[in-house]
């Protein structure tokens, strides 16, 4: 059983690239940075421990955040389920797919067979569009190919890992059954909302402040890396191009608030989106700089680095502050 129809070019982060099949599916039609900025998907958080090798930088919400919220702003039904049974987790996907509907999976990445990098991620997402004997077939990250395929006792083993982020063998799908809001509405309700989480984080690792300790605790990353040759080429990386850090989840969110500003007339918006196309550079700029001290063992690479950072935090506080102001819908 494979779906016809499907796009399966994928997008550039695994959870939007998922909702945009599944909505497709369901008649809606948006933009990648319009899921992710309807979600409410900016974050940050800066997370290290003794069970770490290396600290943990998040650029976004947390794992299925953006699809809870993305389709409660919208009006869209979403059904979770969730099992710690393989065999119920198959049935819960495979009824779906023989009734010709696509379903969200969330996975450990380290399983899956196209990947390159074997690293544990427990809040990969995936779009699962069709299956034989041997294999499933999904839409994945344009980086990892798009339509690709793993073998079935690959995928089991992807959504019943245990660990950091993973869920009970997750799966989802989304269904439209009523008129969409205006869009114009859920846009004010999305940015208030995520701008009013990333200013008031409840604890410092988070929101702006998150970006704050990072500046400080950068400087430290050479003697907290047991290989640093390795450990900060790989965070550059995820914060350049797998968006766990900042870059790409900054380049987002500045592309949804550029398509925001011409359908919603609000200074604080056209002031947020003008905030974010400065910001983004910014963090690739510090993924250069931390690739540097890497390779190079200077620490005044991340001396630099921790002071972009710093700079960071005021600005992004500056942009979320913008968008706070944003005036509410008037329903």
């Amino acid at each position: 059983m494979i779906l016809t129809g499907i796009k399966t070019t994928g997008g550039e982060h695994c959870e939007t690239s998922t909702l945009d099949v599944l909505l497709r599916h369901a008649g809606i039609e948006l933009s990648e940075p319009m899921l992710f900025g309807l979600g409410e998907g900016l974050g940050f958080i800066y997370w290290d421990g003794k069970n770490l090798q290396f600290p943990f930088l998040g650029g976004r919400s947390k794992p299925a955040e953006i699809t809870g919220k993305l389709t409660g702003h919208l009006g869209l039904t979403l059904q979770v389920k969730e099992t710690t049974s393989a065999r119920t987790a198959w049935r819960n996907v495979a009824e779906q797919l023989d009734a010709g509907v696509p379903v969200g999976v969330q996975l450990d990445s380290y399983h899956l067979e196209y990947f390159t990098s074997k690293v544990h991620f427990g809040g990969h997402f995936a779009a699962l569009y069709g299956y034989d004997d041997e294999r499933a077939f999904l839409v994945d990250t344009a980086q990892q190919g798009g339509s690709v395929s793993t073998s079935l006792t690959s995928l089991e083993r992807a959504r019943g890992e245990k660990g950091p982020m993973t869920a009970k063998n997750r799966s989802f799908t989304i269904t439209a059954e009523a008129p969409p809001v205006p869009l114009a509405d859920v846009i004010r309700t999305a940015v208030r909302a995520n701008a009013a989480e990333f200013l008031n984080p409840p604890i410092a690792n988070l929101g702006y402040r998150g970006i704050g300790k990072a500046s400080v605790q950068v400087r430290k990353w050479l003697e907290r890396s047991s290989d640093p040759a390795r450990d900060l080429p790989q965070a550059a990386v995820l914060m350049e191009r797998a968006g766990t850090g900042g870059a790409l989840f900054r380049r987002l969110y500045r592309d949804f608030l550029e398509e925001c500003t011409a359908l919603v007339d609000d200074a604080g918006l056209r002031s947020a989106h003008e905030k974010y196309r400065a910001i983004t550079p910014l963090w690739t700029e510090v993924a250069h700089l931390v690739t540097r001290a890497g390779e190079t063992g200077d620490i005044e690479h991340l001396a630099d680095a921790s002071a972009i950072l710093s700079e960071l935090a005021q600005r992004e506080q500056e942009a979320m502050t913008a968008l706070a102001t944003v005036q509410p819908c008037r329903s």
